[in-house]
C-alpha cells in the first residue's frame, strides 16, 4: 500500500504528499512577502522622508506586493461563497488605505499575513497526520514463495493469500492471519492500545502493527485500501473534503459577522461622522476564529479517532457522536466475542450426531453468521464432509434453508421449528450462556446443536465507561431471554430485549428516536446492517462482516467496546472547542465593534484584536490534533 497505490485505488479526492509540498512552498512565499512588507513599514517609519507622495507611492507598492496572496485567497472565497480572514481583512485594508491610514493599512497587512502563516501551520499539522500515516508502511516486503524461497516485491504488488514474512522490528504491511511463528506486536498505531499483543499461529494481525521480537509469516487477507490501515488513511483523506453541518453553520455565522460589521460601520459613519471609527468597526470584526477553527477541529477529531483505532467516515458522523445519549448493542459478536464454539449436539432418536452436524454444516457453509461458522468449524475439526448446497436462502432473524444431497435443510432459531415438531427436542435444555441452532430435514426436526459464546473481555469496562458518561445502554438480541439476562448481568448493560427479529430492532430504534434520543447502534453481523443504517450513528466492529462495516458510519478496528466511549469523548471534546470558538468570537467581535464605534480603538489596536482573537481560537482547535513522535514502535 504505497502512497501511489492508495491514490490510484481511491476515486475520491485526496491530499497527497505533492499537495503538502506545495502548501509548504506557499507558506514560504507568504513568509517572504510578510518579511518584505515589515521592512517597508520600518522604512516608512524611520528612513523614508516624510513626504506625502513618497509615503503614498511606497505604500501603494507595498500593498500591491503584499496583498496579492490575500487577494487570491479572497477571490477563491468569493467564488465559494465562503467568508474567511482573507476576505474580511482585505476589506479592512482597503478601507484603511481609502481614508489615508496608509501605514496602518500596511501594518494590518503584516498582521494578516503572519496570522495566515499560523493558520496554515495549524492546518498543516492536521494534514501531517495523514502524511505520517501514509509514510509509515514499508515500500517493499518479503514474500514466501511456494518453494519457501524469499523474494522482495513492492507493497503494491502484494495480493490476498500471499505469505508475507515479518522480521523482528519490522512493520506489518497487510491485514492477515499468522501461519507460522510467534511474537509480540505493538498495535498502538492501529488500535490505540499501548500494551503489546501476544501473537501466534492463527492470530489476526493488522497492517500498521510493529513486530517486536520473533519471526512471523502472515497470510494476507487485507491489502492496500482493503486493509484496516488503508481504510484509516482513506477516512482521514475524505474527512478533509467533507463538511459537517457545524462547519456550514460556521461559514454562515462568519458571513453574518462580517455583514454586521459592514452595517455597523455604515451606522457609525452616519452617527459619528468619523470615518476612522467606521473603518475600525470593520477592522476589529474577526470571523476566521470559527470559519477556520471549525474545520480544523473536525479534522483533528477524526485524525485523533484514527490514532485511537477507529475510523469515522465523515465529519457529520463525528458531530452526531457528540450528541449520542443512548448506545444499543447487538449481542453476538459485539458484546460477546463472536467466536462461538459447538459444545454439544442433541440429535433425536435414530439420527447420528455426525449426520446432524454434517447436514447443518453443509447448509451453513455459505453463511456469514457467526453461529453458522461455528458449526462449519466444528464439522471440519471432526473431518466431516461438507456437502454441496443448492437454492440457498437466508431469512434474517430466522435462519437459512437450502438443498443438501437432495434434502431440504433448515437451520435456525426456535422460530424455524413448528410446534408439532418441537416436542421431539423440547426436553433439551441449554445452559444460560448457550444458544441452540435447530436443524430441520424435509420439514422434520432432527435435532439441535448447542453453541456457546463468551462475553468480550472489554465489554464490562466499556459499558462502565459509557454509563459514567451518562449514557443509557441497551442490548438487543435474537437470542432467548435466559442468555440475554446472563450477558447483561455480566456486562452491566442497563436493559435488554430478547427473542427479536431484525425488524423488531428497527422498531425499537425508531421508538427511542421518537422519544428524542440520539441513538448509536453497535453491531457486527449481516442482520445488524439495517439497524446500523437506521440509527443516528452506526458503529461496526472491525471483526464483523463486510456488509456491517459498509453500512456503518464508524468502524472500530480493534473491536474493543471501550473504544465506543473513547470515540464519543473525542467527539464531545470537539464540540466543546467549537462551541467555545463560536461564543468567544461573537463576544470579542461585539465588544470590539462597540469600542471601535465609540472611537476607543485605533485602527492598529483594532487589527491587533482581530488577528489576536482569531489566532487564539485557531490555536484552541489545534489543541485537538494528535501529536506524533518518531519511534520504532510508533506510539504517541
Amino acid at each position: 500500500m504505497t502512497i501511489e497505490t492508495l491514490e490510484t485505488e481511491s476515486e475520491k479526492p485526496a491530499v497527497s504528499l505533492g499537495i503538502l509540498r506545495r502548501i509548504d512552498t506557499f507558506m514560504v512565499i507568504r513568509a517572504v512577502v510578510t518579511a518584505v512588507i515589515a521592512i517597508v513599514v520600518f522604512a516608512l517609519g524611520l528612513i523614508v522622508p516624510q513626504s506625502v507622495w513618497a509615503i503614498a507611492i511606497i505604500t501603494f507598492a507595498g500593498l500591491t506586493y503584499g496583498c496579492w496572496p490575500i487577494i487570491i485567497e479572497s477571490w477563491h472565497d468569493i467564488r465559494a461563497h465562503h467568508m474567511s480572514m482573507d476576505l474580511s481583512m482585505l476589506i479592512a485594508i482597503a478601507a484603511a488605505a481609502a481614508i489615508g491610514q496608509w501605514v496602518t493599512s500596511l501594518i494590518i497587512t503584516v498582521f494578516v499575513l503572519a496570522a495566515e502563516i499560523l493558520e496554515d501551520l495549524c492546518m498543516d499539522s492536521g494534514r501531517s497526520a495523514l502524511q505520517e500515516l501514509m509514510a509509515f508502511l514499508p515500500q517493499t516486503v518479503s514474500v514466501v514463495g511456494n518453494d519457501d524461497q524469499l523474494s522482495t516485491i513492492a507493497l503494491a504488488q502484494v495480493t490476498r493469500n500471499m505469505i508475507v514474512r515479518i522480521f523482528p522490528g519490522g512493520r506489518v504491511p497487510v491485514d492477515g492471519t499468522v501461519v507460522a511463528g510467534s511474537s509480540e506486536l505493538d498495535q498502538s498505531r492501529i488500535t490505540g492500545e499501548s500494551a503489546l499483543v501476544q501473537t501466534h499461529a492463527g492470530s489476526t494481525v493488522f497492517a500498521g502493527s510493529v513486530n517486536q521480537q520473533g519471526l512471523l509469516d502472515i497470510k494476507a487477507t487485507g491489502v492496500g485500501v482493503d486493509s484496516s490501515y488503508g481504510k484509516i488513511i482513506e477516512t482521514v483523506k475524505e474527512s478533509q473534503n467533507s463538511q459537517a453541518p457545524v462547519q456550514k453553520l460556521a461559514d454562515r455565522m462568519a458571513t453574518a459577522l462580517v455583514s454586521v460589521a459592514v452595517v455597523g460601520a455604515i451606522i457609525t459613519a452616519i452617527i459619528t461622522r468619523n470615518a476612522t471609527s467606521a473603518i475600525d468597526v470593520i477592522i476589529v470584526a474577526g470571523a476566521c476564529g470559527i470559519a477556520a477553527g471549525t474545520p480544523l477541529a473536525m479534522l483533528a477529531c477524526i485524525a485523533r479517532a484514527a490514532r485511537s483505532g477507529a475510523f469515522v467516515k465523515d465529519g457529520t458522523h463525528m458531530e452526531t457522536l457528540s450528541s449520542v445519549d443512548t448506545v444499543i448493542f447487538d449481542k453476538t459478536g459485539t458484546v460477546t466475542l463472536g467466536k462461538p464454539v459447538v459444545v454439544d449436539m442433541h440429535p433425536i432418536s435414530g439420527v447420528d450426531a455426525d449426520e446432524l452436524l454434517t447436514l447443518a454444516a453443509s447448509a451453513e457453509s455459505n453463511s456469514e453468521h457467526v453461529l453458522g461458522k461455528a458449526i462449519v468449524q466444528s464439522a471440519k475439526k471432526r473431518n466431516l464432509e461438507i456437502l454441496a448446497t443448492r437454492k440457498f436462502n437466508y431469512t434474517p432473524g430466522f435462519g437459512i434453508t437450502c438443498e443438501v444431497d437432495g434434502n431440504t435443510i433448515t437451520v435456525g432459531n426456535r422460530e424455524v421449528v413448528p410446534e408439532s415438531e418441537f416436542s421431539k427436542i423440547a426436553s433439551v435444555k441449554a445452559s444460560p450462556v448457550s444458544t441452540m441452532s435447530y436443524v430441520m430435514c424435509n420439514h422434520r426436526c432432527i435435532g439441535a446443536i448447542e453453541i456457546e459464546d463468551r462475553v468480550r473481555p472489554s465489554a464490562p469496562s466499556g459499558i462502565a465507561a459509557l454509563k459514567a458518561m451518562g449514557m443509557r445502554t441497551v442490548m438487543l438480541t435474537g437470542d432467548r431471554k435466559e442468555v440475554a439476562e446472563y450477558v447483561t448481568a455480566e456486562t452491566g448493560i442497563d436493559s435488554y430485549r430478547s427473542d427479536l427479529k431484525p425488524e423488531h430492532k428497527l422498531e425499537i430504534i425508531n421508538e427511542l428516536r421518537s422519544q428524542g434520543r440520539i441513538v448509536a447502534m453497535v453491531g457486527d453481523g449481516v442482520n445488524d446492517a439495517p439497524a446500523l443504517t437506521h440509527a443516528n450513528v452506526g458503529i461496526a466492529m472491525g471483526s464483523g462482516t463486510d456488509i456491517a462495516q459498509e453500512s456503518a458510519d464508524v468502524v472500530l478496528v480493534s473491536s474493543h467496546l471501550h473504544d465506543v466511549a473513547r470515540m464519543i469523548t473525542i467527539a464531545r471534546q470537539g464540540r466543546r472547542v467549537v462551541a467555545f470558538n463560536f461564543v468567544g468570537t461573537i463576544v470579542v467581535d461585539v465588544i470590539g465593534m462597540v469600542l471601535a464605534a465609540f472611537g476607543i480603538l485605533t485602527p492598529l489596536v483594532a487589527a491587533l484584536v482581530h488577528v489576536g482573537s482569531e489566532s487564539a481560537f485557531i490555536l484552541n482547535s489545534a489543541r485537538l490534533l494528535p501529536h506524533f513522535r518518531s519511534s520504532s514502535n510508533g506510539r504517541t
